[in-house]
């Protein structure tokens, strides 16, 4: 299966040849800061993902870096050092993705604003 997802602008697009991750919602304080709200991100190997456009890396840490549009922002990727994944945000997929929320990571750090359901996590 194929998936193709991109920018708000456009200019940026990328195409995934095979399956995605099953999609988490992380609550970590860098997502939080990074996107202003939790993220929700599905997964596929590097060598899966083709890109297409201008993608800008901001490298936060030694491990992790994110792959935004340098034209609208919109994040696209969360990527790490750690394994050969590239973490893709759900919203930028291209509709019907046919996945669904598999669970949340980092609930102790969610934002104090909001609540995650009972039989969500």
């Amino acid at each position: 299966m194929t998936h193709r997802g991109g920018c708000i602008c456009g200019r940026v697009r990328y195409e995934v040849d095979g399956p995605l991750r099953p999609p988490v919602a992380c609550h970590c304080e860098q997502c939080r800061r990074g996107s202003g709200h939790y993220t929700v991100c599905t997964s596929a190997p590097r060598d899966a993902v083709t890109i297409t456009g201008k993608l800008s890396w901001y490298q936060y840490n030694d491990t992790a870096s994110r792959g935004f549009c340098p034209t609208c922002g919109a994040q696209l990727f969360w990527s790490s050092t750690a394994d050969d994944t590239l973490s893709i945000h759900m919203g930028c997929l291209d509709q019907p993705t046919g996945l669904a929320l598999s669970g949340h990571i980092y609930e102790t750090e969610k934002g104090d604003y909001y609540e995650i359901a009972e039989g969500r996590r």
